[in-house]
């Protein structure tokens, strides 16, 4: 029989680290212990009015984000699920089910790892697409051909010995060179030895020299390269070759890619495909700003429909005219070209051996943290972190002005009018995430996934955890809560909905305070913590795989 503990809050809180003041925990001590026990610390609150009684309840939500800064338990539950997510995929020896062969995971399942259309190289409408030759670069070599069949699970290997395996591959690109950096650790060449992990790994020895310029086109440009790798390791794979995939920034600020496929191929030929990878930017020219001061950008005409020079008031050529213009000139060359750097780390992985999960771990770590956090000093007044600082204003400087799409503000400082523009923008000035100076020019998602990786989004995956919480309590002789009993579709007796959600607002009189929020829920998580555990204990092994059949029954 597992019995309820009467958890109190004060009898949870750790004395050392949460005041108390006749028994009620300061805010702060409560957000510490709720970070401790995994709950929320920023939850939404909703109202559920029952129309059939009349009753009504405040229920917060969790928050979901995956930003640590914001909500640690939320953030540490999404990487882990990814985790789930990338362990279920990565070593599959069966197609799995799957209703589409859409090649990416829908973007609206996870905050923050959305792609917004940010560096997606100004892709148009099927109707304005413009046909461009095919034709290879002559300056970069030849892309490597490979024998295809169908499916998404590698071929299995012999060995000599008559074992059979099949492995699968984890391996790491990055951006080219931008300019002469302080080396990682021992001799540099400023003429000093640096320790491992010093903060001035990365920085440029010259930032006079450096390139920002290309290193924030690359930067904004980096998911096109790597939608262009997908296509080419699949048609070098000769199948359907899955990906797990997370962007990472390194010291320097440049985006390198962490990858687990399905299926593998040898590090020789992975660098030949690496180096055949590339991507033409096709846009008007971009290299000199014809606006710079902020009292002379372009204003809107209402009459005219668009964006006019403030001084002769003639209207700035439309995207299409600026796009005519490159189609016209026969020695147009693209605005940019993007390429992944020499660097290729690789290396072969089997199925459920402790290297593969020490993978997992490592392509999921930094998941919880914006892209300009993981650049961050510990010491803001440490020479070396203040020399950091500096080198990500000047990448954030160019970010910020260059073009991060064809829908963007910026092009109004070139003396183009971008794609769809309105009187609702400001000129010279993107709203979209790919400026902000915690993603440093990177727009699109942290974590990407094949849509083929488990056949699951990550809806299924978190589905498939909850299952397995509620079979193993279910075990036990505990009911859990029915997840759907309150859905806004839930009838009532005349077929009409029963429940009704509303957004709390901040003025509500019958608003809680943080601590009637939080406080009960950390009691309740610290009771569920406690009846799963004892239930692991008493009852029978149930895995995700289990899970995940019992999910697909009903």
């Amino acid at each position: 029989m597992i019995t309820e503990p009467a958890a109190t809050i004060t009898e949870l809180a750790d004395a050392r680290n949460l005041e108390i003041a006749g028994k009620t925990p300061s805010v702060q001590g409560l957000t510490d212990l709720a970070v401790k026990h995994g709950v929320c610390v920023r939850p939404v609150l909703q109202r559920l009015i029952d129309t059939t009684t009349g009753e009504t309840r405040i229920v917060p939500i969790p928050c979901g984000t995956t930003r640590a800064d914001r909500c640690p338990p939320c953030a540490d539950r999404n990487r882990k699920l990814r985790m789930t997510q990338c362990r279920e995929g990565w070593h599959l020896e069966d197609e799995p089910e799957t209703d589409d062969h859409d090649t990416t995971e829908d973007a609206d399942e996870d905050e923050d790892q959305g792609n917004d259309g940010d560096g997606d190289g100004g892709a148009d409408d099927d109707q304005d697409r413009r046909v461009r030759s095919t034709r290879r670069r002559q300056d970069v070599p030849d892309l490597p051909k490979g024998d295809r069949r169908d499916g998404t699970v590698a071929r299995q290997l012999t060995s000599p010995n008559g074992n059979s395996y099949r492995p699968s591959m984890f391996f790491t690109v990055t951006l080219g060179s931008y300019g002469p950096v302080h080396a990682e650790s021992g001799r540099c060449r400023c003429g000093e030895h640096h320790r491992p992990g010093s903060p001035l790994a990365g920085m440029p020895l010259f930032p006079h020299r450096y390139d920002y310029r290309r290193a924030a086109l690359d930067v904004l440009h980096f998911g096109k390269l790597v939608d262009r790798l997908w296509k080419n390791l699949r048609r070098v794979a000769g199948f359907e070759m899955q990906y797990f995939a997370t962007v990472e920034p390194q010291r320097r600020g440049a985006m390198h890619l962490h990858v687990a496929t399905r299926g593998a191929m040898t590090g020789s030929l992975l660098r030949e495909v690496v180096a055949a990878t590339y991507h033409q930017l096709w846009w008007p020219p971009h290299d000199t700003p014809v606006y710079t001061d902020p009292a002379r950008m372009p204003i809107w005409n209402a009459d005219l429909g668009a964006f006019v020079d403030r001084s002769t008031r003639r209207p700035l050529p439309t995207w299409s005219e600026a796009l005519d213009a490159v189609d016209a000139d026969p020695a147009a060359r693209p605005a940019h070209v993007s390429r992944f750097g020499p660097q290729v780390d690789h290396k072969w992985l089997l199925a459920g051996s402790d290297r593969t999960e020490r993978v997992i771990g490592y392509l999921c770590k930094y998941l919880t943290k914006s892209v300009s956090d993981t650049l961050s000093g510990e010491d803001d007044h440490d020479p070396a972190a203040v020399a950091r600082t500096h080198h990500l204003d000047r990448l954030h400087a160019q970010v910020r002005t260059l073009p991060c799409s064809d829908e963007c503000a910026n092009w109004l400082r070139y003396g183009v009018q971008p794609k769809g523009a309105n009187g609702k923008i400001t000129a010279g000035h993107c709203r979209r995430k790919a400026h902000r100076r915690e993603n440093l020019g990177y727009g699109g998602r942290r974590a990407l996934v094949s849509r083929r990786w488990t056949g699951k989004t990550l809806t299924e995956h978190r589905a498939d955890r909850a299952e397995v919480v509620r079979q193993v309590l279910t075990a036990a002789g505990i009911d859990m809560p029915d997840p759907d009993e309150y859905s806004a579709n839930a009838p009532d007796e005349t077929g009409q909905p029963r429940y009704r959600w509303e957004v709390v607002k901040l003025e509500d009189p019958d608003r809680p305070s943080y601590v009637d929020i939080v406080g009960p829920a950390v009691n309740q998580r610290h009771r569920w913590r406690v009846q799963y555990d004892e239930a692991k204990r008493a009852g029978p092994v149930i895995n995700s795989a289990t899970a995940a059949m019992t999910t697909k029954g009903r």
